[in-house]
């Protein structure tokens, strides 16, 4: 091995178990949600989500910008419309009793894409 040194077999042991935990780490921040013994996570329809949880207490709706490649600001409103439509962002709240959280499902383009509790979803 010409121009590389060898380490020890421990630090490359340790350097393999911190980047598992860091990884483990990333894949626990998706949230789920569970409603009558279902569960809902990021990639459901908004149809599963009708089926598994029901109608929400609240929800919300908006048109978020659509960037285009090149570009750091989106395009004028006049021009978005006929060029690049926007993507619908929803929020449904769901009231899920006394001693729980809040949950806010956010769908974009119609499929969840996060799951918040409490006043987190901003």
């Amino acid at each position: 091995m010409a121009g590389f040194a060898v380490r020890s077999g421990v630090s490359w042991a340790v350097c393999g178990v911190l980047g598992l935990s860091l990884g483990l780490n990333t894949a626990a921040r998706a949230e789920s949600l569970r409603c009558h013994g279902e569960i809902v996570s990021e990639g459901d329809t908004r149809l599963t989500v009708l089926r598994r949880c029901g109608q929400p207490a609240l929800k919300d709706a908006r048109c978020a910008p659509v960037f285009v490649a090149g570009r750091v600001q989106p395009l004028p409103e006049h021009l978005a419309a006929l060029v690049a439509p926007c993507v619908t962002i929803e929020d449904w709240l769901y009231e899920r009793g006394p001693g729980f959280l809040p949950a806010t499902v956010r769908f974009r383009g119609g499929v969840v894409q996060a799951i918040f509790y409490g006043k987190e979803s901003q």
